[in-house]
């Protein structure tokens, strides 16, 4: 009989098998190979296992476990009472029925004590005044007849009440389908608004000509000589609401313009832009890998904006070090695309800049969001002593779905304006706005499906069974897992998808620090490696002109280095100031 480690092993194996094999060798569309992956792992989990995740869930943290985890509470299976701290979310009174559940022979759970709770106590075990319970005290009721024989420390039995049994017990026991669409229902309603907004306020910007005012002011800001660092910080500016391939299609005539003015440095400019607008699509939301690697780990989305933002800094700039270096070894020669020919590069630099919207009005919908939910989260954090309305006002503006949705009617008012009103246009943008952020949330809502069905498998009970696993080892397998996928079938979203649904479960478990840097170590692992099998890859060959030998030359390399400086950034960060939740 295969052990319970290996067989979970084995369905782990088999749905990345799925994902990568369907997309890379079947060309599936990632929507389909995402389900399918779903499908055949709840398929293949069995009833005990299932059901010893919905009970590891929804376990008790009992107070002086053995094994130190909130999730696996109590250490022995005779026990006279029961000291229960009390959580978040935890409902406990007086009189509510508990069960002791502990392995059975066939590998499932079986009941072996009953108690009841007796007493609610504060911190110091005084009798709690109403709502200030902190812990809660259970007296054994019954114990089964087997319960003395059994070994006095165990580490994987469970305390809990008995209704939260019984919604464990009905939870296991759905039927595949049911397993599935709980999954993609539950990530579609945590992201769908936001991606939907996103999608809205990155097309309104390309049409209305709000992203060309960026790239301009930063270029006059900046200068000729200082062209790069514009074309970076504009890159990762419009990277954070508009995808990859857009952002790069967008900037590159106006490096292929500006090498045909000044003579010199095509290939720095074409790598400026790449290393600026990469980054952010890793790890700064709303753009869907990021926000959907949040909401998986629970990291809240201005917490992840800071951190990815600051991290992403440090990547692009090695990247931009990179860059330099590599453009005084070689040169890349402007090779005219069918995309891009010289009369369109004309035109390009020849655009009348007054017919563009302001950069104020250009840069409000990308930092409007940013602002409100970043200021959304401080006043939670620091809300003692803030009137009650300053705060209710912050949070909800500060709400992730309020905020984008804000931006977005920004965004719609400008290319209303640059369109001369003319509201029949402007319907038809935005249902190509939408249609293309469909896609996007059918993917990363396949992609909740898949990682719901991998935490019911118990994957994160892998990892607690290493012996110490420490923060580093653990951040690093989660980059290493990201560029394995990322590196097999070639999309990084889908990367980053894949892995967080392998590592959620332990980020549920309990970390040895704050989930946003296993959060960021996953955006990181999704640069490295960049070729033949990402369309990124081609965006880039194909519309710089480069050949593929140059684009694996230039660009690969880069690419993977700045994810590995990532990766080292949140390595010391996370080992300096772990802040631990």
């Amino acid at each position: 009989m295969i052990s319970e480690p290996w067989q979970t092993v084995g369905i782990l194996a088999l749905g990345v098998t799925v994902v990568v094999g369907g997309v890379l060798w079947l060309r599936l569309h990632a929507f389909l190979a995402l389900t399918l992956a779903a499908l055949a792992v709840a398929a293949l989990t069995p009833h005990s296992t299932r059901l010893r995740y919905e009970v590891k869930s929804r376990a008790l943290a009992v107070v002086g476990s053995p094994a130190g985890r909130t999730r696996q509470p109590i250490g022995t299976t005779r026990l006279e009472g029961v000291r229960i701290r009390l959580r978040s979310g935890d409902e406990l009174t007086q009189g509510t029925p508990l069960v002791l559940l502990a392995p059975d022979d066939g590998g499932g759970l079986e009941p072996i004590a009953r108690y009841t709770v007796t007493e609610l106590t504060d911190t110091d075990g005084r009798p709690a005044a109403e709502g200030a319970a902190r812990f809660a005290v259970a007296a054994p009721l019954q114990h089964a007849p087997d319960a003395v024989r059994r070994p006095p420390e165990r580490q994987d039995v469970y305390l809990l009440t008995q209704a939260a049994y019984r919604a464990a017990r009905m939870a296991a026991s759905r039927s595949i389908g049911s397993r599935v669409a709980e999954g993609f229902g539950s990530t579609c309603g945590k992201i769908g608004i936001l991606i939907a907004m996103a999608a809205i306020i990155g097309k309104c910007l390309l049409d209305s000509g709000a992203a060309d005012r960026i790239v301009r002011s930063a270029l006059k800001l900046t200068g000729e000589r200082g062209a790069p660092l514009a074309f970076l910080g504009s890159g990762f500016l419009l990277g954070i609401p508009v995808f990859f391939d857009t952002v790069f299609y967008l900037m590159i005539p106006l490096g292929k313009a500006l090498y045909v003015r000044l003579r010199r440095n095509y290939l720095l400019y074409v790598l400026s832009i790449v290393c600026g607008a990469t980054m952010a699509h890793s790890l700064v939301p709303p753009t869907p890998g990021p926000l959907f690697v949040a909401e998986q780990l629970g990291v809240d989305i201005g917490t992840m904006i800071i951190a990815g933002s600051l991290v992403g800094l440090v990547c692009s700039l090695y990247g931009y070090g990179h860059a330099q270096m590599v453009n005084r070894w070689w040169e890349l020669p402007l090779r005219e695309s069918p995309e891009f020919t010289a009369e369109d590069l004309r035109r390009l630099t020849e655009r009348d800049e007054s017919s563009l919207p302001s950069l104020g009005w250009s840069l409000m919908p990308i930092v409007l969001p940013v602002v409100l939910i970043g200021g959304g989260t401080v006043v939670r954090t620091f809300s003692t002593g803030l009137p009650e309305w300053l705060v209710w006002v912050c949070t909800n503006l500060g709400d992730k779905n309020i905020a984008l949705a804000i931006a977005a009617a920004i965004a719609l008012a400008v290319l209303l304006r640059q369109t001369s009103g003319h509201f029949g246009e402007l319907a038809g943008r935005v249902q190509a706005a939408l249609a293309s952020g469909g896609v996007i949330i059918l993917i990363t809502a396949a992609g909740g499906a898949f990682g719901t069905v991998l935490k019911q498998t118990d994957v994160a009970g892998l990892f607690e069974r290493l012996p110490n696993t420490s923060p580093a080892a653990l951040i690093v397998s989660a980059f290493l897992i990201t560029t394995a996928v990322r590196t097999a079938q070639g999309s990084a979203t889908v990367a980053m998808i894949t892995a967080v649904g392998v590592l959620s479960g332990i980020a549920a478990a309990g970390l040895p620090f704050h989930p946003v840097y296993l959060a960021l170590a996953i955006g990181c692992g999704s640069k490295p490696v960049a070729w033949m099998n990402d369309s990124g890859f081609w965006v880039i060959a194909r519309m710089s002109g480069m050949t593929e030998a140059e684009a694996l030359r230039f660009v690969t390399p880069m690419t993977a280095l700045m994810g590995v400086v990532g990766l080292l950034t949140v390595l010391a960060a996370a080992l300096v100031a772990p802040m631990t939740p």
